[in-house]
């Protein structure tokens, strides 16, 4: 099983989702530190290769955005309350920065890992 790193403030982020939505987070970043896909995702191509979302409806719309793709572990890039349609730019963008965060502490560059 992999372990989880949480990558800038996204762990103090989750914890700001209401108890049954960090309860069914928990339970969907498990799933995917054994190697399964979580029950409701989507491939997030423009934030880098191998990211997905990983979406929770309860009451309102949370967001995880992580990546699998290391050996290592599952990084957690993003955690946030999705209030509209549409994923907000400021939020794309900092999952992109802390992607590419860890990228530079591994030195690694999109899709090497």
């Amino acid at each position: 099983m992999k372990p989880l790193k949480f990558v800038g403030n996204s762990l103090n982020d989750l914890k700001f989702f209401p108890k049954p939505a960090q309860k069914e987070a928990g339970h969907q970043l498990n799933k995917v530190q054994e190697g399964k896909d979580p029950s409701d995702w989507k491939l997030m191509k423009t934030i880098g290769t191998g990211v997905r979302e990983i979406r929770i409806q309860i009451r309102d719309q949370y967001r995880i955005i992580y990546t699998a793709s290391f050996t290592d572990a599952v990084y957690v890039l993003h955690a946030f309350l999705k209030k509209t349609q549409k994923t907000t730019k400021r939020d794309l963008d900092s999952a992109a920065q802390r992607l590419k965060a860890v990228q530079k502490t591994r030195g690694e560059n999109d899709g090497n890992y």
